[in-house]
């Protein structure tokens, strides 16, 4: 079994900067691309990032691009997310997980973290 755990959520102004980590355990995991998504209330889950093994390629959802930097150590076995210039509306649990490859579908990552929450007050 593999298990994801998230830290480095919080409170933080609008235009602040916040770094998500997620550290992966458990079972010889392989390779794999780590992947961001996040979720607000009453909202469905939304995609924000994923990295591919190498991390040679990132792909961001398109509200991302330029303030958010997905990034990872595979020696640790962790993925990041680094997001800066937040927004209220960034306001979410944000999940990482990992699956065999890069998608923006959840659907396709079989590992997943429990969520931390970021909240961005204006």
């Amino acid at each position: 079994q593999v298990q994801l755990v998230e830290s480095g959520g919080g409170l933080v102004q609008a235009g602040g900067s916040l770094r998500l980590s997620c550290a992966a355990s458990g079972r010889t995991l392989g390779t794999y691309a780590w992947g961001w998504f996040r979720q607000a209330p009453g909202k469905e889950r939304e995609f924000v990032a994923t990295i591919t093994w190498s991390g040679t390629s990132t792909y961001y959802a398109e509200s991302m691009k330029g303030r958010f930097t997905i990034s990872r150590d595979n020696a640790k076995n962790m993925g990041y997310l680094q997001m800066n210039s937040l927004k209220p509306e960034d306001t979410a649990v944000y999940y990482c997980a990992i699956g065999a490859f890069t998608s923006s579908r959840s659907r396709e990552y079989g590992y997943w973290g429990q969520g931390t929450q970021v909240t961005v007050s204006s």
